[in-house]
């Protein structure tokens, strides 16, 4: 079946800590690539304290006018990029004289008796380590030489050498990574008085507006492409705080970490993906998030994010006419964690969060990324509806730990054969007594339903508890024909809401 990948976050955004999916660029699904280039050519990072700040801009957003020369903003911009070249060592298995074994290139490795995988008769194989090189771009951010790139470009590099636009080159130390949202901080060495580029402000590009993008692609450093906004809040399926810029400005391998500036030679976004198989379709982190966790990178080398404990789903076209909301924006709490900042504020599974600070959540995965942007320990406002009526709450953030502990499953979950099937009626469904309670799906009758799959297990039907079949089946003969049932359904680890539309009269 063919994926939507321009949106590939799944139904539910499990993650308590709201940072599930991958921590890096290179984990985004197989059609989206991380735009580092890596070759085959044949000291450890440093942590820098006591840093100076790092000079940003927040000019006003101007209008943009019907033309401007390019060949100047090149000139200007083209000296605050730097090519990256970083050196990882890597283990290779060999012949005896460390190279390949030829019995073994043609017919794979044989074993005889006593031997343990190499050819029948030849010596043991030899470990040999060799050095692989991978390309990327960065972009100069202090004149002190403060450069920043894609976590994905340095990582798990022993050596990080950058190439100036005078033809200089010259070591880097790695002073922070975040692979999360897959930015990284370097530091030149010995380097003073470059040119650097101003961080202007993405959230007030428009789709539409004219950006340049200059890079390494395939080794052809400082390479310029001018392109426009095609799209913004693009969501790739890249992380947990996916919020690309989507452009037509070629990018291509090599170009990770490479700046995407506006017409008046301000960073707005870095380069970081591409659509694999597709022309001018490129994906770059907002500038914005970027300025959020350079302030901790430099100083502490690593981003502390605040978290909220909880899941949540995005509310579909069923679920608010399920619940009787005027439209489809928010996200719908599914589990709270006991203990969390959400449960300590009083959240409740099925409240649905419209506004983080004020500002409104429009779509579901919108809610993670306004939660980041707040430290632990910080007091944040949330606007929750409930019943229907609008609430203002606050939450203590807590620490997103380094590995979150996932949600334990519950007794009993799959793999068990029903002992007795029994048909809900009106919903349309087939399910049997789930072990430690709730209804289990074993069959689908009705073509309406599409947020159920075998395997779910029922557990609320319209807010009443389901202790067991029966107990749903009750509450579907309850249901009025045209109605959609709201139901809360444990799902493997997780816990989420489905509405079942029912057939009318």
């Amino acid at each position: 079946m063919k994926r939507n990948w321009s949106r590939l976050t799944p139904a539910l955004f499990l993650a308590l800590a709201l940072t599930a999916g991958c921590n890096k660029a290179q984990s985004a699904p197989p059609n989206i690539q991380p735009t580092v280039e890596q070759t085959s050519a044949t000291g450890a990072p440093q942590q820098h304290a006591n840093l100076p700040p790092i000079a940003t801009t927040s000019l006003p957003p101007a209008p943009v006018p019907a033309s401007f020369d390019v060949a100047a903003l090149a000139d200007q911009v083209r000296p605050m990029v730097v090519n990256i070249t970083t050196t990882q060592k890597v283990a290779m298995r060999g012949g005896p004289d460390g190279g390949m074994d030829p019995f073994e290139f043609f017919f794979g490795q044989q074993r005889g008796p006593g031997q343990q995988g190499q050819g029948q008769g030849q010596p043991p194989p030899r470990e040999r380590s060799m050095k692989r090189q991978a390309l990327g771009t960065g972009v100069i951010i202090d004149p002190s030489g403060y450069v920043v790139t894609n976590e994905h470009v340095i990582h798990d590099a022993d050596e990080v050498r950058v190439h100036l636009a005078d033809d200089r080159e010259l070591r880097a130390d790695v002073v922070g990574r975040d692979p999360k949202l897959d930015i990284a901080l370097l530091k030149i060495r010995n380097a003073s008085g470059l040119p650097a580029a101003p961080l202007g402000i993405s959230e007030t590009l428009r789709v539409g507006e004219s950006v340049l993008a200059v890079g390494n692609p395939f080794g052809l450093g400082h390479t310029v492409t001018l392109g426009i906004v095609s799209a913004k809040a693009r969501t790739i399926g890249a992380g947990p705080y996916d919020d690309f810029i989507q452009t037509d400005a070629s990018i291509n391998p090599g170009n990770s970490g490479g700046p995407l500036f506006n017409w008046r030679g301000e960073v707005v976004g870095i380069n970081t993906a591409i659509r694999a198989g597709a022309n001018g379709i490129g994906f770059a982190i907002p500038v914005d998030e970027i300025k959020d966790v350079l302030p901790q990178l430099r100083e502490k080398g690593h981003v502390e994010r605040g978290r909220l404990g909880l899941g949540f789903q995005p509310v579909t076209a069923d679920i608010a006419d399920a619940m009787g909301l005027d439209g489809t924006h928010g996200a719908l709490v599914s589990q709270i964690e006991p203990g969390g900042a959400a449960a300590r504020a009083g959240i409740k599974s099925g409240d649905l969060i419209v506004a983080v600070n004020g500002t409104p959540i429009t779509h579901a995965e919108e809610l993670p990324r306004r939660v980041a942007r707040n430290q632990p320990g910080s007091i944040i406002d949330l606007t929750i509806v409930r019943d229907k009526q609008r609430q203002e709450v606050k939450a203590t953030l807590d620490t997103i730990p380094d590995d979150p502990t996932p949600v334990a499953a519950h007794p009993g979950m799959g793999g068990n054969a029903p002992e007795k099937l029994q048909s809900t009626g009106k919903l349309g469904v087939q399910v049997s007594d789930a072990p430690g309670g709730g209804a289990q799906v074993e069959d689908i009758d009705n073509d309406g339903v599409r947020d159920l799959a075998p395997g779910d297990v029922i557990v609320e039907i319209n807010g009443a508890p389901v202790k067991d079949a029966a107990a749903l089946r009750l509450g579907a003969g309850k249901l009025k024909a045209g109605a959609t049932a709201l139901l809360k359904v444990r799902r493997g680890k997780a816990t989420v809401y489905a509405a079942v539309p029912v057939p009318g009269k």
